[in-house]
């Protein structure tokens, strides 16, 4: 086995984990019905067993009105059995269990989440796209305490730690970014104002985990373009959160609805995307994409550890852990990280191409993982389970081609 500090145990509040390594909240798409399936209980479980530290399930939205995807865990009582038999098994397996919530704000359409989409400021998303309707103050309310009992479901689940989305362009993040914040009352304007929603809801998750649970927050470093939240703002809701109590930061960037790749890194397999859309629902969509998708979603360049320049000046600035995220593939790049004072490590790329990948690395049997980075998983998972290329058995030829180019280029 190799003595790395990669396989030392780590903690996060009250939770120790067997080592460093967390799977990170990399949407997969498997909660068929907005509930759990065989599909995630099978997932989840495989990487645990494979030798993470700990798991986490993505994106499980607070509330009805959060949901972006059929696919996507919708938190209420009734999966809570469901939930628990994930964690139960992923517990014997020897790792823990976490759980990423939030709310996807206007990046939704009503089919899907029963209600015109809401947002921080009324107006209209292109991504989506759609009308979308400020909240009132009423209904901030209301979200807060769904984020309260989102935790309290969370724990009698099962689940070790909470993770909160406050990056992206989800709703927390809509809440922060001035790029879509117009709002004229105490939660708009300057930073201050801007922060009220995530400290409301912080708040109130710390209350709801207690004395035994995690609370891991994700966040920006920066949004990604001009008009967006840029790091001397993302630094101020750093020490904030801190402050706050948090017990962990996961620090990301990128905006969802207007910078996708800063978060991924890499180039989005257009006809990958394209391919798998359903022609009844989004045709337009398809259409779209295929005509202006460069456009629409412009490359990033790919390197390994892509964000740990970045990240080091959020290092600098706070005391608490920090878990890195962002591209990690070899052992070499996890511990010269770690080295550089970061305390975790988040991946799911590498853990979606081998989910064994981290047993593989503990006993020497490789030093870094095979994924190609060529997206396919990505370009996938809007439409079907987040799945790596090697893993499907027919591929099209043309997707094929998609993938051996894209992987050529990030050699």
């Amino acid at each position: 086995m190799i003595a790395s500090p990669v396989f030392t145990p780590f903690q996060i509040g009250p939770v120790t984990l067997r080592n460093r390594i967390i799977r990170s909240a990399a949407f997969e798409n498997m909660a068929y019905g907005n509930s759990p399936s065989q599909d995630l209980f099978d997932y989840h479980v495989a990487v645990a067993r494979g030798g993470v530290g700990m798991t986490t399930l993505a994106y499980a939205s607070v509330s009805r009105s959060g949901l972006s995807f059929d696919g996507q865990l919708w938190m209420r009582e009734e999966i809570v059995p469901g939930l628990k038999k994930i964690t139960d098994a992923v517990h014997e397996a020897g790792a823990r269990c976490s759980i990423q919530l939030g709310h996807c704000g206007n990046m939704t359409h009503r089919a899907t989440c029963g209600c015109m989409p809401v947002g921080a400021s009324s107006g209209f998303n292109l991504y989506s796209p759609t009308f979308v309707r400020g909240l009132k103050v009423s209904e901030i309310d209301a979200l807060v305490e769904d984020f309260g009992h989102a935790v309290e479901l969370a724990r009698e689940a099962g689940f070790d730690c909470v993770e909160i989305h406050a990056g992206h362009g989800y709703l927390i993040s809509q809440f922060l970014s001035p790029y879509t914040n117009h709002r004229k009352d105490e939660y708009g304007g300057c930073l201050a104002n801007r922060m009220r929603l995530m400290q409301r809801v912080i708040r109130r998750v710390i209350e709801a985990a207690g004395d035994d649970m995690g609370v891991v927050v994700k966040m920006n470093m920066h949004d990604g373009f001009r008009r967006g939240m840029q790091e001397d703002e993302c630094l101020e809701v750093a020490r904030e959160l801190e402050r706050l109590g948090v017990h962990a930061i996961v620090l990301s960037a990128g905006f969802v609805s207007k910078a996708p790749m800063e978060v991924m890194r890499g180039a989005m397999p257009l006809r990958t995307m394209t391919h798998y859309m359903d022609m009844r629902k989004f045709w337009w969509l398809r259409a779209l994409v295929r005509v202006f998708g460069r456009q629409m979603i412009p490359t990033v360049p790919y390197k390994e550890a892509y964000f740990l320049e970045d990240a080091l000046k959020f290092r600098a600035a706070v005391k608490l852990p920090l878990v890195y995220v962002g591209g990690m593939v070899s052992l070499r790049k996890m511990e010269e990280v770690l080295s550089a004072g970061f305390d975790g490590l988040q991946m799911a790329r590498a853990l979606i191409r081998d989910t064994d990948f981290v047993n593989k690395l503990q006993s020497g049997a490789i030093d870094c993982s095979p994924c190609g980075h060529s997206n396919y998983c990505i370009g996938r998972m809007y439409t079907l389970e987040m799945k790596c290329h090697q893993c499907v058995a027919d591929l099209p030829g043309r997707l094929q081609r998609e993938v051996e180019k894209a992987e050529e280029k990030w050699k």
